[in-house]
């Protein structure tokens, strides 16, 4: 998966640079979303994979079902994928470029594992919190492990915060034994 990601980020950087050098992030975000979801369709995947299809044809075929829904410079992308036998890891270029737009904007991504399910009201709070904290706007993913016992687990990039019960008996069980 690492070696997916580094060669997928040269391209999300690239197309990233012009997004922001034509002020057109929001563009481009678009027109790679649609693209992967192109590429990620069952028959497309079919035709991509099928070892009969020259690369020409291949581009013609991905650009016309595109159609006006990629500017000049998107198409470029694609082309150039295609002719390296790279269109595979356009959802990664995607990952990536969306990961630069979200940082650029201010944005953190973060990951909220709860005991129990939490109330709209308490995500809120929590998410206000971490804004407060970070001082940046936070998107947070909400979920539910059962198995942490009680008590909440908050991953923000590489800070993770770990309030669950599973962790506090598991660092007081190691405390016992040593």
């Amino acid at each position: 998966m690492a070696e997916i990601s580094t060669i997928a980020r040269p391209y999300a950087v690239a197309a990233y640079k012009l997004g922001k050098e034509q002020k057109a992030l929001a563009k481009w975000s678009d027109m790679l979303d649609f693209a992967t979801q192109v590429a990620i369709d069952a028959k497309m995947q079919a035709y991509i994979n099928d070892p009969k299809v020259v690369a020409s044809d291949l581009q013609t075929t991905f650009l016309k079902v595109c159609g006006d829904k990629l500017n000049e410079n998107a198409q470029n992308l694609i082309k150039v994928l295609i002719e390296y036998g790279r269109l595979s890891i356009l959802p990664a270029i995607t990952t990536a470029f969306e990961e630069l737009k979200a940082q650029d904007e201010g944005v953190l991504e973060a990951q909220i594992i709860s005991a129990s399910k939490l109330s709209a009201a308490e995500t809120k709070d929590l998410v206000k919190r971490l804004e407060e904290k970070f001082d940046k706007k936070v998107e947070a993913t909400v979920s539910v492990d059962a198995e942490m016992i009680g008590g909440i687990k908050i991953i923000v990039g590489d800070t993770v915060i770990d309030a669950s019960v599973k962790t506090q008996l598991q660092n007081l069980a190691y405390t016992l034994t040593a």
